[in-house]
């Protein structure tokens, strides 16, 4: 009987080679983790589609900002509930708004925590639309000003990351002129340059409160069906000054993860969104997966894709899954 000169399974014969021979690894020091900022104090609202995740006032989310520094994970990235809505989003770029106090509590908190600040208007307006609405339609360039107002007042606050997700055309070289101008040259941008419009947002707007009011936002986010796109989305951050960009959502669109890794010498981060989430969370509490190795794997296969940021809401339950999963 003939044997093959070439035999792989030797070195998966023992979880001692496996680990030597492991091409991806993945950490929570790769992670950041979304966090809901509401007014008040001592306030944990749960959000029924997102278990585990809650609103949280900004006395409490500094809190588990600390404890997700010490459980190893690199950041947060933060989304403010208004006190009021208007028109034109004020409390987005209010410097005593939600989202600068917030910064100002997790920076007390955790000073090496990395703090991202999403930067859109769509949990601000009363219209639920990720700009100012004009005729019906969201006016690009009457926003822009607006997201360059946020990303000034955010940096003042003390944010370590600006992450503008609207997909406003030219908002990266907007805000990259704004922060220069106000003495914040060091702060970089992390774009949402591919940022779809899913399906998969759903529980992200329950959180948010940030449904649209009339229509849907096709008309500003990606077409799910193109890829090219991506990278010529991605080709414009770079070139505005944009110094990483993210892919969102994560888990659907690895392929463009590949993509844009390849083409673009530059960190790309993935959003691994509520809906992604959800469902490993729904699939789990009704004994269909186990949990910890669906989750593992879910991260590794973003990571595998190119993906050197994971945004997750896992990030924290990850730090110790990570470390109990043995493949």
């Amino acid at each position: 009987m003939s044997y093959p000169e070439s035999r792989p399974r030797r070195l998966r014969r023992t979880a001692a080679l496996r680990r030597l021979v492991r091409e991806t690894e993945i950490g929570a020091g790769r992670m950041i983790l979304p966090m809901f900022a509401i007014h008040g104090k001592n306030d944990r609202r749960e959000i029924p589609s997102m278990p585990g995740v809650a609103q949280l006032s900004v006395d409490l989310l500094a809190r588990e900002g600390r404890e997700a520094f010490e459980q190893g994970v690199a950041g947060v990235l933060l989304f403010g509930i208004p006190s009021t809505k208007d028109a034109r989003g004020s409390e987005a770029y209010d410097p005593k708004g939600i989202i600068p106090n917030a910064v100002r509590a997790v920076k007390r908190e955790a000073p090496e925590l990395l703090v991202w600040t999403d930067i859109c208007l769509c949990e601000y307006t009363d219209h639920g639309h990720c700009g100012v609405v004009r005729g019906g339609e969201v006016d690009n360039d009457a926003t822009l000003p607006l997201l360059a107002e946020a990303a000034v007042a955010y940096a003042e606050a003390g944010a370590d990351v600006v992450a503008p997700s609207d997909m406003m055309d030219g908002r990266v070289g907007a805000i990259r002129s704004a922060l220069d101008a106000a003495g914040f040259a060091h702060v970089p941008i992390v774009s949402y340059a591919v940022k779809y419009a899913s399906s998969f947002y759903g529980p992200f707007r329950e959180a948010a409160g940030s449904a649209p009011q009339f229509g849907d936002r096709r008309a500003y986010q990606m077409d799910p069906a193109n890829a090219e796109e991506a990278l010529r989305e991605t080709a414009l951050d770079l070139e505005e000054g944009a110094d990483a960009v993210m892919v969102k959502p994560a888990v659907h669109y690895l392929d463009v993860i590949r993509r844009v890794k390849e083409q673009f010498a530059v960190p790309v981060a993935a959003y691994h969104v509520s809906g992604e989430y959800a469902m490993l969370k729904a699939a789990a509490a009704a004994g269909w997966i186990d949990e910890k190795r669906a989750v593992a794997e879910t991260l590794l296969a973003i990571r595998r894709a190119g993906a050197e940021i994971l945004v997750t809401y896992y990030a924290k339950e990850a730090s110790r899954i990570l470390k109990e999963v043995e493949w």
